[in-house]
């Protein structure tokens, strides 16, 4: 039988499970094959899958099967992490386990990423949004403190550009820092229950500061996340750097396609990019368009931009007048 005409069966025990594999109107099944080329008819609890990729297929859908069975959502977000990852969007491994959920790598960059957090010292994480840097930065971070293996979490980002002037906002000092570390709070609430979370913050073991007030400090036995990275000077990044202690972990993620320092200024991510880069106990784990989970058009976007930067299309950015 020629590679074009193979075909291949696969069977599945659980109607239920097998409803959801199918998807509404069977959109997930359509999906596989546009995605491949293939052909799926079922009978009872069998697939049958013809084309030049159905083994492909079958084991995307096995995989898919597989984690419907730990309780996730299959959608195509989901399918398209599959296709990716060349039909494995889950490794058993490397799922994260937090109170609310199971967060799984969907890339083989994330995956590279969860394995570097969970092992080295200090792990940087660089890419586009919706990579999922800081998201599953924190979600290591949330699943460790629950498990005892680390004594508290320290969330940070660089407030307002680098030099974090918050002086010119209305309210009190926690009013102006809120907007700026929103996205590290709704994180967090993903992964944690609200009473827990909150029990926590109070107490101190979960802490969320600007980057400045991390200045004299030495944190052990702590995940440490600086996010948005890409806006700290080099002496903000050295002195950031220099906070971990004793049987602590740092995660640092930045986006170098957008850096809002002021003109002439060098970005202390990528500085610290180079002068780490070989070290035995550092991570550095590159992300790209294809391990933005967002809709297809937003990774279509990255991989313009890169490609204009890379030409050099893109105009350098002006002194502000």
């Amino acid at each position: 039988m020629s590679k074009q005409s193979e075909a291949v069966q696969v069977s599945f025990q659980d109607n239920a499970l097998l409803a959801e594999l199918f998807g509404e109107k069977d959109g997930n099944l359509h999906q596989v094959e546009r995605m491949l080329d293939v052909t799926v008819s079922s009978r009872g609890n069998t697939l049958s899958i013809t084309g030049a990729e159905a083994k492909r297929a079958r084991d995307m859908l096995a995989d898919l099967y597989r984690l419907l069975e730990t309780g996730q959502r299959v959608g195509r977000p989901e399918i398209e992490a599959a296709f990716r990852m060349g039909g494995a969007p889950s490794r058993a491994g490397d799922t994260i386990k937090t109170a609310k959920r199971s967060v799984f790598p969907r890339t083989v960059h994330q995956t590279e990423y969860i394995r570097a957090l969970r092992t080295k010292p200090l792990t940087f994480g660089v890419g586009a949004a919706g990579t999922g840097k800081t998201y599953l930065a924190v979600a290591v971070a949330a699943a460790e403190l629950r498990s005892g293996a680390i004594e508290r979490i320290v969330l940070s980002r660089p407030a307002v550009e680098a030099g974090e002037r918050l002086g010119f906002l209305p309210g009190d000092l926690r009013e102006k820092i809120d907007p700026y570390l929103r996205p590290l709070h709704d994180a967090l609430g993903d992964m944690l229950h609200r009473d827990w979370l909150a029990r926590r913050m109070e107490k101190g073991v979960i802490e969320i500061a600007p980057l400045g007030f991390m200045r004299g400090r030495t944190l052990t036995n702590a995940f440490i996340i600086l996010d948005e990275a890409q806006n700290a000077t080099t002496i903000q990044m050295k002195m950031f750097l220099t906070r971990l202690g004793e049987g602590a972990r740092m995660a640092v993620t930045g986006d170098l396609s957008q850096i809002d320092l002021p003109p002439g200024s060098r970005s202390g991510l990528a500085e610290a990019l180079q002068v780490t880069a070989g070290l035995k106990d550092v991570a550095q784990v590159r992300f790209n368009d294809r391990d933005v989970i967002r809709p297809p058009l937003v990774s279509e976007i990255v991989r313009a931009y890169e490609q204009a930067d890379a030409g050099g299309k893109v105009a350098p950015r002006k002194p502000k007048a």
